[in-house]
């Protein structure tokens, strides 16, 4: 049995205290797609920690954590994330296992991200430069190395091949900048690489389910930046939707239960791309300020607006969603008006549909006002202790996207959750 945690906005929605909160239930947590652009904050102790490749359970001394083969694998990221765990006590060689077929971010690709994003100018997608995108490349390309290729004897020809072809699109955009301490540095982290539990991932997940374990597959990024569904092009390069987990891990659709979406109680994202709810205001501002919503990756500060009911009802029917968590409700403690985006007006229509894409048109969001619960909301716990403004702002949401907000999130810690 597999349960699914994702997000269903533009990613930052806070999956990774999520997935923490919900980690003690399940006897496995597996990434299923996405690279090191993913920034799953915790708080470990009273201390933030954010985790950028490993799954959000590692925490959990008797909870194995899985990288499946539909992620794309840093291995210097990799390693500094484990260093940084091991200083917590936690022993990764015990209970984190790395699939054969999970791909390798080489340092060409990074280069050749860096030098795609320069070359687009004005049109630049918003990439985080870590080379995901050309590392999905070479796997749609089938020229891609994978983690099983580390246990061959002829990786490093492998890798020669692999880097000319690469050299070559360089040489294309003048790419001239000296990646060999780049290079230095992967080779060590491939070292490693190789002392780690790599396994063969799908037999690996489906043993442990015919043996009646939980799993919990954990995304990344969010829905609307999901390559086929998202908001093209400003989109990552994997499928970050339910969908991705059975190809992601190599299970089937039938072992898919609950499919648990994410989403804060307004809206963010990072980069370029279009956001019909943004607010480019003082309120804009003030989320921010009180949300501290910058990037956990990149520090990029991120942009804010009020929640976008159209493309978060659209993102629990792609993904069947069977239940909501909002995160970060108490930042809209301090405000006394709130409001929520309905209907997108295009040209002179009103629709509750996303449009095919949304940069070819220009959309209006039609906005319906509530009243703020102006409390603070930070040390509630129980359900019935929420103000009844904000039930009724949860209520509202709740039959606009059909689907039931569960759990309440209402601050960083790992307590701070309200199950309604």
């Amino acid at each position: 049995m597999v349960d699914v945690i994702l997000g269903l906005q533009w990613g930052d929605e806070g999956k990774g205290k999520i997935v923490d909160y919900f980690a003690p239930k399940y006897d496995i947590i597996a990434r299923f797609q996405g690279g090191p652009n993913a920034g799953h904050t915790l708080y470990v102790e009273g201390k933030k920690m954010v985790l950028h490749q490993i799954p959000s359970g590692i925490f959990h001394q008797n909870t194995i954590n899985v990288i499946g083969g539909g992620v794309v694998l840093d291995p210097v990221t990799l390693k500094r994330e484990c260093d940084a765990v091991a200083a917590h006590g936690i022993d990764v060689r015990k209970n984190l296992f790395i699939s054969e077929r999970t791909n390798i971010i080489v340092p060409t690709h990074r280069a050749l991200d860096k030098a795609s994003e320069l070359a687009k100018g004005e049109s630049k997608i918003g990439s985080t430069l870590k080379g995901i995108g050309p590392a999905y490349m070479d796997k749609t390309g089938r020229n891609a190395l994978r983690v099983g290729d580390l246990l061959d004897k002829s990786f490093t020809t492998q890798y020669i091949k692999l880097r000319l072809k690469h050299q070559k699109l360089l040489d294309n955009f003048h790419f001239i900048e000296d990646i060999s301490a780049w290079e230095e540095e992967f080779f060590e982290a491939l070292e490693f690489l190789r002392t780690l539990n790599i396994v063969n991932g799908e037999y690996f997940v489906n043993n442990k389910i015919s043996e009646g374990k939980k799993v919990l597959a954990e995304g990344a990024q969010g829905s609307m930046l999901d390559i086929d569904y998202g908001t093209f092009p400003f989109v990552t390069s994997s499928n970050t939707i339910s969908a991705g987990v059975c190809t992601g891990l190599g299970v089937s659709p039938k072992q898919i239960n609950e499919v648990m979406g994410v989403t804060k109680a307004y809206c963010t994202r990072v980069g370029g791309g279009p956001f019909p709810s943004e607010l480019e205001d003082a309120t804009g501002e003030e989320l921010r300020k009180v949300g501290n919503e910058f990037g956990a990756t990149t520090g990029r500060p991120r942009r804010c607006g009020w929640i976008d009911l159209v493309a978060l009802r659209y993102a629990c029917m792609i993904n069947g969603v069977t239940q909501v968590i909002m995160t970060k409700a108490d930042v809209l403690d301090a405000f006394e008006e709130l409001k929520v985006c309905t209907a997108y007006s295009i040209n002179g229509k009103e629709t509750r549909e996303v449009p095919f894409q949304m940069t070819k048109v220009k959309i209006d969001p039609v906005l319906e006002s509530f009243k703020g619960w102006n409390t603070d909301t930070s040390a509630i716990k129980d359900a019935k202790k929420l103000p009844a403004t904000m039930t009724s702002y949860i209520d509202f949401i709740n039959k606009y996207i059909g689907a039931p907000v569960k759990h309440v999130s209402n601050g960083p810690g790992r307590e701070q959750i309200v199950h309604i």
